[in-house]
């Protein structure tokens, strides 16, 4: 069978009796749009993130957009982010009519470089986005000093850090507003699309409720033109019950990558392994190394059953879809080098520890161990 790079199933069977009861419960009650249990989850993950309010939407994409409109940022505006991330970053302000201004990133935790932060602010600039890459948060205090500096809003990324930790408080809660995705394969995955925003700005949520509910407080009654961007109930009700794991989950993952960098240590010259920064309670979404021969590595495992991924290849100004931002090769030469380098094993909550070795034992065999 191999060993997959990810497998939703045998999570699902864990709790599959509490999901298809949850799942039932919303089809008999045909409370499908805006329902209970979407209230319910949206005031649970506040708690667990340690903020006031939470607002579900459809996906990530969403949660970062309807933030930076309910802050008011939009055509003319600038906003500071990564260039090593998936495009709906970049995407996001975009569609704002903001323009997306990207900063090379840390090598060692691919973050957003603390460093490089300011040259990037001009008048026009109006908030940073920094991503919590790979489940690892940024350097916030770094990004708060610069934010406070030049006043800028702080819209947290963390929609791949679900329940990870930077000196104590969860990611998404030290900006301004915090987004997250519920793609099935995240940490906190649902069935389907969906996303979040966390805040604890009252006037910021009402905002980002009205946003994805075509502009209305009540039913027929549109202060202003806006989207269909609501998280559906059975999404919700499903993330409820996968909440209340979490962070078993998280420390799964923490676990399987404490086995993965001892056994690959040995590969240290060979293989750049995660690091984690002291103060950031990593959760791996995805376990991600670098290797000079990455192809024939990947396709060696492969030829063994081990499935690996690259996240991600193209760094986004150099997408054709931002080619108009007029970036070149060269421009973030940090990115351009690890986009050829880096790519993720096996890792989810339910890997075994004899599939971390027997991966380590084709990388291993690869670099010619004894």
């Amino acid at each position: 069978m191999g060993i997959p790079f990810v497998d939703l199933k045998r999570q699902y069977l864990q709790i599959k009796e509490e999901v298809n009861t949850a799942i039932a419960d919303v089809i008999l009650k045909g409370d499908f749009i805006l329902g209970k249990e979407l209230e319910l989850f949206e005031s649970e993950f506040a708690g667990y993130c340690g903020v006031k309010y939470a607002v579900g939407v459809d996906n990530g994409t969403s949660a970062l957009e309807l933030s930076l409109r309910a802050y008011g940022i939009g055509q003319g505006d600038e906003v500071i982010t990564v260039t090593n991330t998936f495009i709906a970053t970049a995407s996001a302000i975009a569609f704002t009519g903001a323009k997306p201004v990207f900063v090379d990133m840390d090598p060692r935790t691919y973050n957003i470089n603390p460093s490089l932060m300011e040259k990037a602010v001009t008048s026009r600039t109006k908030a940073i986005i920094p991503v919590h890459l790979y489940g690892q948060p940024a350097d916030m205090d770094a990004v708060l000093e610069t934010a406070k500096r030049h006043g800028l809003k702080v819209i947290e990324d963390a929609c791949q850090a679900h329940g990870a930790v930077y000196k104590g408080k969860k990611a998404g809660s030290m900006g301004d507003a915090g987004c997250f995705s519920f793609y099935p394969a995240k940490n906190l995955g649902g069935f389907g699309d969906g996303g979040m925003v966390v805040t604890d700005s009252e006037e910021v949520a009402e905002k980002i409720r009205m946003l994805r509910n075509y502009g209305q407080k009540e039913k027929y009654n549109h202060l202003f033109l806006a989207y269909n961007r609501r998280l559906d109930t059975i999404q919700a009700a499903v993330l409820r019950v996968k909440l209340r794991y979490l962070d078993n989950w998280n420390e799964k993952r923490r676990a399987n990558a404490k086995i993965y960098n001892e056994l690959l240590r040995p590969f240290s010259g060979y293989l750049i392994t995660p690091y984690e920064e002291k103060n950031a309670g990593h959760v791996y979404h995805l376990y991600v190394v670098a290797a000079e021969r990455r192809k024939e590595l990947q396709d060696r495992l492969q030829s063994k059953g081990i499935s690996t991924g690259i996240h991600y290849p193209v760094p986004i100004h150099m997408q054709k879809a931002f080619a108009g931002l007029g970036y070149k090769e060269g421009d973030f030469p940090e990115a351009e080098k690890y986009a050829k380098l880096i790519f993720s094993l096996p890792m989810f909550p339910e890997l075994t520890r004899e599939e971390i070795e027997a991966a380590a034992a084709a990388i291993k065999e690869f670099f010619g161990g004894k």
